[in-house]
């Protein structure tokens, strides 16, 4: 069994149809998606279109909740420029999506923690560029009770796999729109495989057309998403 892995497209048309591409290209059962699915100044409406009609199993995101619920975040500025230009039908869609789901009693999804969509579990946040990893016991603790084989997150944008001393994986795939203290642009996601009974994780890379993304930044109003778009090196400090 072969599953791919997305988070965070963050309105990132041009960077999930680089993926799906990829996807399509190394063959997969299913496509699963951990939620921050539209908050991005560059072409929301098409990600949201397209990721609607995929109708991936999909968990919802902190940004995901507070621009569904109309909630004070909402109100910054990305995801009040997103906000205004959803349809109906993209907030609907938004508010059907469930916080936490499984996949055949083998994979469990959340956007952050099993506990919260704002939390981090396999990384914290950052001062300048630094990304610290939480201690084994804090990342253990996060998976109490959770008799899962594969436990999944996204939100920090980090890809990361962790196998727990007990065997399980817990992993991370990384952003598939918006790149930060990576040093490249490139979208990213993850593959699970199962063979035997035993899982394992990777994460690829997709190099895709990021001046353009850079571009629809620009011209919607958000310059300064336009570097980490291009590079994928400056800091999330004061994006949204």
């Amino acid at each position: 069994m072969r599953i791919a892995v997305i988070s965070d497209v963050h309105g990132n048309r041009l960077a999930l149809e680089a993926v799906e591409a990829d996807i399509a290209m190394v063959g997969v059962d299913a496509t699963i998606n951990l939620g921050d699915l539209f908050a991005g100044p560059l072409d929301p409406i098409g990600a949201a279109d397209l990721l609607i009609e995929r109708d991936y199993p999909t968990v919802i995101g902190n940004h995901d909740r507070y621009i569904a619920h109309g909630l004070p975040q909402s109100k910054q500025p990305v995801d009040r420029f997103v906000t205004e230009r959803l349809k109906p039908v993209h907030l609907e869609y938004l508010r059907s999506l469930p916080a936490t789901r499984d996949i055949e009693g083998e994979v469990f999804l959340c956007h952050g923690t099993p506990a919260s969509d704002e939390e981090p579990w396999l990384d914290g946040w950052w001062t300048g560029r630094t990304v610290t990893m939480p201690g084994e016991a804090e990342v253990t603790a996060k998976a109490d009770g959770l008799e899962f084989p594969v436990l999944l997150c996204g939100h920090t944008h980090v890809s990361r796999i962790v196998r727990l001393r007990d065997g399980r994986l817990v992993v991370n795939p990384g952003s598939v729109g918006l790149q930060f203290n990576y040093g490249a642009p490139d979208a990213r996601y993850a593959v699970l495989e199962r063979h035997g009974g035993r899982w394992a994780a990777s994460i690829r890379a997709v190099p895709y057309d990021f001046e353009a993304v850079a571009q629809q930044a620009i011209a919607n109003g958000f310059p300064h998403w336009a570097d980490v778009m291009r590079t994928g090196w400056p800091s999330a400090i004061g994006l949204f």
